[in-house]
């Protein structure tokens, strides 16, 4: 069938508009995913500045921690500032289709917060050059497998069941060493840890991605983003402490 030169200016303005709208949602998506990392990455920021403030200033450091003749001893408080932030995660991701964009934000800086808190004794037990040497170390690693993640044309969704499996794995061998006090478990722990939330990076970065939608609301599109980057957070500072554990030099 032959084509008129009409109908080849209007095939060639069909395809001009399906490209301009696929480049609108491109362009829409990396938006979206830049929010997620603007998130993510102030969230860190709270954390580390006021881990590192915290762990800086005794009148704080004295509320979380007892010194004692066999070093810092966790208080009450701490343990307090430990378990919020874990029901925290749980309330925000089972309510955030609920509460309004800026309560999400809100609970997540204040989430970021404690972390930091929580987090202050990586500065009492590793000397801050091998601290800063883990960060970048895994800030590179995070940046190059959250690229590859929402790169890649290959569907990750199938190590979800794996991932998590790991994952209880390492929560039910970490509480069992806290008993038992095994270096080599604790050694183990470590690599599988790193390995697991590495995947995870990957995986997470993939589903956050699939979970634009152009017509979303700014209110849910914020939500999404809000959500994304604690999911995000969360790899990194668990891919933090197992490399930490696995090369930081202890004071």
């Amino acid at each position: 069938m032959a084509f008129g030169p009409d109908n080849r200016w209007a095939r060639t303005g069909t395809m001009t508009r399906e490209q301009a709208h696929a480049a609108h949602i491109d362009v829409g998506l990396r938006e979206y995913m830049l929010r997620v990392y603007n998130y993510m990455a102030s969230g860190l920021a709270l954390t580390g500045i006021i881990a590192w403030v915290t762990a800086n200033t005794p009148a704080l450091l004295g509320l979380l921690y007892a010194q004692t003749p066999q070093g810092y001893q966790p208080t009450m408080l701490f343990w307090g500032v430990v378990i919020a932030p874990i029901i925290m995660v749980f309330f925000l991701s089972a309510r955030i289709t609920t509460m309004k964009a800026s309560t999400a934000q809100t609970l997540f800086w204040v989430y970021a917060g404690l972390m930091g808190l929580s987090l202050a004794n990586v500065f009492l037990a590793y000397t801050g050059a091998s601290v800063a040497r883990v960060f970048f170390i895994t800030a590179g690693s995070f940046a190059g497998l959250s690229l590859w993640g929402y790169t890649t044309k290959k569907d990750l969704s199938g190590f979800g069941s794996f991932l998590f499996i790991g994952l209880i794995g390492i929560i039910l061998a970490s509480v069992v060493n806290i008993f038992i006090g095994s270096s080599a478990l604790e050694m183990t722990i470590s690599v599988v840890g790193v390995l697991v939330f590495a995947g995870l990076t990957a995986y997470d970065t993939q589903r956050i991605k699939s979970l634009y939608l152009e017509a979303d609301a700014g209110e849910v599109m914020t939500k999404k983003a809000i959500l994304g980057a604690l999911t995000l957070y969360l790899d990194f500072i668990n891919m933090f402490l197992m490399l930490l554990r696995l090369f930081g030099n202890r004071e």
